[in-house]
């Protein structure tokens, strides 16, 4: 499946959240402003796609940090949770625990998806990512997780 991606998403506008983030943080978005940001969202912390995506994001990593770029990535998953993804991954960025799903409705993340034969709402791997201002540049929905890290840091080169 192509990564579908668009550019000026004029029509999302996201307020200002904060999320319990690992290493005993708190992210706040409107805090984030000065870098550019990708947030990623994924559907479970330890499936074999939200691994793969994860692990290309930390492998990139500091070629998003040369590019004035953070990287935080959300699920529902809980903080104890995220704290052992990250740390069996070695993850060098947040992640954030969404368990009341606020900002995944927030970004229009949540979605019916059929699992075994079974309507099940969860989220749909999607990625925001967002100038040194904080307005989002472009989004990318329905997405695969392999390479698309990469993808990424190719459009937040083209922002500096």
């Amino acid at each position: 499946m192509p990564n579908t991606a668009q550019e000026n998403p004029s029509e999302l506008q996201v307020s200002d959240f904060s999320l319990p983030a690992t290493s005993g943080k708190t992210f706040k978005l409107s805090e984030a402003r000065g870098k550019h940001l990708v947030v990623y969202f994924y559907p479970k912390d330890n499936t074999s796609g939200c691994t793969t995506e994860s692990q290309q994001f930390r492998d990139l990593y500091v070629q998003f940090q040369d590019a004035n770029c953070e990287v935080v990535g959300i699920s529902r998953d809980s903080l104890k949770s995220h704290e052992d993804f990250k740390a069996k991954l070695t993850l060098p960025f947040e992640l954030l625990s969404d368990a009341d799903e606020t900002v995944c409705e927030l970004f229009g993340v949540m979605k019916q998806k059929n699992m075994y034969g079974n309507q099940v709402c969860g989220i749909e791997r999607s990625t925001f990512v967002f100038d040194s201002t904080g307005v989002i540049r472009r989004t990318w929905r329905k997405l695969k997780a392999d390479g698309h890290a990469q993808e990424i840091l190719d459009f937040v080169k083209t922002l500096n």
